[in-house]
Order: C-alpha cells, then sequence, then structure tokens
C-alpha cells in the first residue's frame, strides 16, 4: 500500500487516516494516536502505519479533511525562490535564501473555507510544495536533511499583500491570520512522492488557470533548503517548511487581482492531491 497520510473530522478532533491504493480512506486510529512529534519519533513509523493500515476498517462517507499533521511547531517559508518568478521581475537568482516565518495557528484544512477578515482588502494566492519533518534539524548537513524530511504536501501560503507589504515590518503579519494556510490533503513520504523537482504545481482561479509551472524551477530545492534553515532556527518534527510559489500571483497581474468573497480556488502538485477552497466573506 502507498502511504498517503490524512486526518479527519472536525476541527480539533480530527482522527489519523491513510488513503489506500483504491482511493478508500481507511481509519487508522485505533492503532495511532495523531500524526505528531511522538508518532514520526519511532524510526519505524512507515513500517508501523502499514501493518496497521492493512487491516483498518474503511470509512464509509466522505468527512472533512484536516491538516495531515498535528503539533507543529512553526512553519518556515522561502520567497522569491522560482527562477521564472525572478526572471520576470529582471532579478537574478538569490545566493542565500530568503527566509520567513508564518505562525503555526495559521494552518488549516485543505478544503476549509478561506475567511475574509474585514481589513483583507489584498489577499494573494500561493500554491507551494511543502515538506515536513519527522526528526529534529539543526546545524544539519544535506544527507541529515534528506533522512529528516517526513514527507511533502500543498500549503497555500495565503498573503494579506496591505499587511505584508504596506503597514511595515517583516512578512509574518501578512501571512499568519488564522486560515492563512490550508496544508493537505495528504502528506506524502518521499518514496511515494518521488523526485520533487519533477512534480508539476498548479492553481486555478475560477476555473481559470493562474499558476502552472514544476517544482524543478525552484532555485533552492527541499534538502538544500532545510539544510541551509537548520544553520540558523532549530526545526522540530511536524515543522513544515514552504518551498515558495511560482509566478501567478494576484499582486502581479495586471491589473492586480486579490481573493475576493465566492472565489473559489483549485490547486495542486503532482501525486501530493489536491485542495478546493471556497473565499468566504
Amino acid at each position: 500500500m502507498s502511504l498517503r497520510l490524512l486526518r479527519f473530522g472536525p476541527p480539533g478532533a480530527e482522527r489519523p487516516g491513510v488513503l489506500d491504493d483504491d482511493g478508500r480512506l481507511r481509519d487508522v486510529s485505533a492503532g495511532i494516536a495523531d500524526y505528531d512529534p511522538s508518532f514520526f519519533g519511532d524510526a519505524e513509523w512507515q513500517a508501523r502505519l502499514a501493518a496497521i493500515a492493512a487491516t483498518a476498517p474503511v470509512v464509509p462517507d466522505a468527512p472533512r479533511r484536516g491538516p495531515p499533521i498535528a503539533g507543529t511547531s512553526k512553519i518556515v517559508g522561502l520567497g522569491m525562490n522560482y527562477r521564472e518568478g525572478l526572471r520576470r521581475l529582471g532579478q537574478e537568482p538569490p545566493e542565500h535564501p530568503l527566509l520567513f516565518i508564518k505562525s503555526a495557528t495559521s494552518i488549516a484544512g485543505p478544503d476549509d473555507p478561506i475567511v475574509l477578515t474585514p481589513d483583507a482588502t489584498k489577499l494573494d494566492w500561493e500554491v507551494e510544495l511543502a515538506v515536513v519533518l519527522a526528526r529534529p534539524l539543526w546545524r544539519a548537513d544535506a544527507a541529515e536533511a534528506a533522512a529528516a524530511i517526513a514527507g511533502y504536501c500543498i500549503v497555500n501560503d495565503l498573503s494579506e499583500r496591505t499587511w505584508q507589504n504596506e503597514w511595515g515590518g517583516e512578512w509574518c503579519k501578512g501571512k499568519s491570520a488564522d486560515g492563512f494556510a490550508p496544508l493537505g490533503p495528504f502528506l506524502v513520504p518521499p518514496d511515494a512522492a518521488g523526485d520533487p523537482a519533477a512534480l508539476g504545481i498548479w492553481l486555478e482561479l475560477n476555473g481559470t488557470r493562474m499558476q502552472d509551472s514544476r517544482c524543478g524551477d525552484m532555485v533552492f530545492g527541499p534538502v538544500a533548503a532545510l539544510a541551509y534553515i537548520s544553520r540558523f532556527i532549530r526545526l522540530l518534527p511536524c515543522d513544515v517548511v514552504a518551498l515558495g510559489t511560482p509566478p501567478g500571483t494576484g499582486q502581479r497581474q495586471v491589473p492586480q487581482r486579490f481573493l475576493r468573497e465566492g472565489d473559489r480556488l483549485r490547486l495542486g502538485i503532482d501525486r501530493l492531491g489536491v485542495q478546493e477552497t471556497l473565499v468566504a466573506g
């Protein structure tokens, strides 16, 4: 069975599950408490999960899908990490990654409504490849960084551009409101995800393709990003690193286009599933 980890149920009461090879959701909560740092602390977590999932009951309905992991302490993001986006801006690839912190409280389920706060007038979309940690990293080399990866998933790095770019300070306040990091639907281990550079990445707004690229266009891939970040920030199990977005965000449209009530987003990455979200008032 190819492991695709997900969590399902009401917000705050999600249960761990696995999507089997036939697309059926299996409930593994009888043998696993949650996909949290203690779960990934078991070096044999994949074998244990596979054994439990093989006989786990099938969930008969289609419950809400929550974030695929729990217990995240932080999200570390990379900005300006796609070569084509930099080329369009007339910029050279940076020597060092541009880093920012996004609050873990911004994490939401992959299909949860995106709620516009009253002063969010320039809310923008950003489909991104996210890498999730299975073990701590501190001043790691490339081999250690690669070995620490639990898997990959989709994150929509929603960004309120007024807060981010016009109200001073660092980027974090424009990226950290509740619901600004829809995560999932699945966490896919590296062996099932394949080479991240080969994955297609895209986003549609109301049926129109706005972003369309491949993760191989990233300046800094997952392993290089993890090793670099760990020089400055201790990464913990279930921490998320968001690897930047390809060109096609709302702030780069002419004229600019930001999310409005009633908009529908559909976004995906090869092998990692699809998010579908409605923008609510």
